[in-house]
């Protein structure tokens, strides 16, 4: 090796690098650029994101103001049904909710008061099956100044209870939120209930979590009970989400000079140690087959599973550098340390990015684990002399 051909490498991994930075660009432009579009024709499609407000209810009382009601109980049960849906290179996560909830409210004047109940939808870009809107034995009616509300106007004698019975089921999209209502208000004698088909769930910022969570043959069962609560605090389930393709195979190609880095140093070091001299042309060949597990990767999975599309894209590129190397040195080179290696930078690493949060801490004890082999396996090579300058010999003048 001399240091010309070294320069001549570092040449190919620059160039190789760049190309990665352009195709996981060209990826990422793929997946996002029509990001607000393909989220709106789902939600089109399937539902949008629910938010669930609390009934609202207001009494009018004669000769005075409409003075706000309170609920003095809430007894809610919400089942949920999760089924991830694909557009481009993005995976959501839709659900179909089933809500059944029982509240009940009191007259606390000393007059008989005719009170108003105002449901919310919780989406506008939603449907709603089976639904069921009642106070005591009024059905609600459509309300056209309040944005599609319902609302439904009852008689109440002092000190009377009446109960409010909502139901429905519909389809959502990414996160379900229950709100008590704006501001801190006071929540007494509540009980929701959900009931999950999926794990890995998780809550979003400023929701209030749950009081117990018991594990199902089929998810969770999340409880929420409060009996005398003040908060302005929601109750709120983010759907787990699955890996999303386009992303992934965007960072893995912005990541890849570092497992061709590492692929080119034990070449590099080992061929030293064994006398095994490639040409640069061999690097960039080799370079070539390590950007075609990425290229590859980056088209298959707009037509096959992740998973398999990785599978595919990682024995496509294994087979172009073990097969080529074979016939450049032999076969056990191929094999040792060339296919081990690629197995471990590019496979493995690339591998890491299916674990989220664990892609750092792999990398970081893969590259420790190589820095120390390495380390030992040269510990006595004479590395002047690996790079020394050879002349060349002249050639014998031909004999006349």
């Amino acid at each position: 090796m001399t240091v010309r051909r070294l320069v001549a490498i570092i040449f190919i991994f620059v160039c190789t690098s760049v190309a990665w930075a352009v195709l996981g660009g060209s990826i990422s432009y793929r997946t996002y650029s029509g990001y607000n579009t393909l989220g709106q024709q789902v939600a089109e499609l399937w539902g949008a994101p629910h938010t669930q407000m609390a009934p609202t209810i207001h009494l009018a009382v004669p000769g005075r103001a409409p003075i706000p009601g309170e609920l003095e109980s809430s007894n809610i049960q919400v089942d949920f049904h999760l089924q991830h849906r694909r557009k481009g290179l993005l995976w959501y996560a839709t659900y179909t909710v089933a809500f059944d909830a029982m509240y009940t409210f009191r007259n606390p004047t000393a007059h008989s008061v005719t009170a108003t109940v105002t449901f919310q939808f919780p989406s506008h870009d939603a449907i709603y099956d089976d639904f069921v809107f009642r106070v005591r034995d009024v059905d609600a009616r459509l309300v056209e100044d309040e944005g599609g509300a319902l609302s439904t106007s009852v008689v109440l004698a002092p000190g009377e209870v009446a109960d409010i019975r909502l139901a429905y089921r519909s389809r959502g999209l990414d996160q379900w939120h229950y709100d008590f209502g704006e501001g801190v208000v006071p929540v007494r004698n509540f009980t929701l209930i959900a009931n999950t088909d999926f794990g890995d769930f998780n809550f979003p910022e400023r929701t209030v979590s749950p009081t117990a969570k018991t594990p199902t043959p089929q998810g969770w069962q999340l409880e929420w009970r409060f009996s005398n609560l003040l908060s302005d605090f929601d109750i709120g389930i983010e759907m787990p989400h699955k890996t999303n393709p386009g992303p992934m195979a965007s960072r893995m190609s912005f990541f890849a000079p570092v497992s061709l880095l590492f692929f080119f140093t034990v070449l590099v070091v080992i061929g030293a140690v064994r006398g095994i001299n490639l040409h640069p042309m061999h690097y960039f060949f080799l370079a070539a087959s390590f950007f075609a597990f990425h290229l590859l990767f980056a088209y298959l999975v707009d037509h096959v599973l992740l998973e398999w599309s990785f599978v595919l894209s990682s024995l496509v590129s294994l087979a172009l550098v073990t097969t080529y190397l074979a016939r450049v040195v032999h076969w056990r080179f191929a094999l040792w340390p060339a296919g081990g290696s690629q197995f471990i930078f590019l496979i493995l690493f690339s591998s890491a990015f299916f674990l989220e949060g664990y892609t750092g801490l792999v990398v970081t004890i893969g590259a420790i684990i190589t820095l120390a082999v390495l380390m030992h396996a040269t510990a006595k090579v004479d590395w002047t002399e690996v790079f020394r300058e050879r002349r060349r010999e002249p050639k014998e003048k031909e004999k006349e």
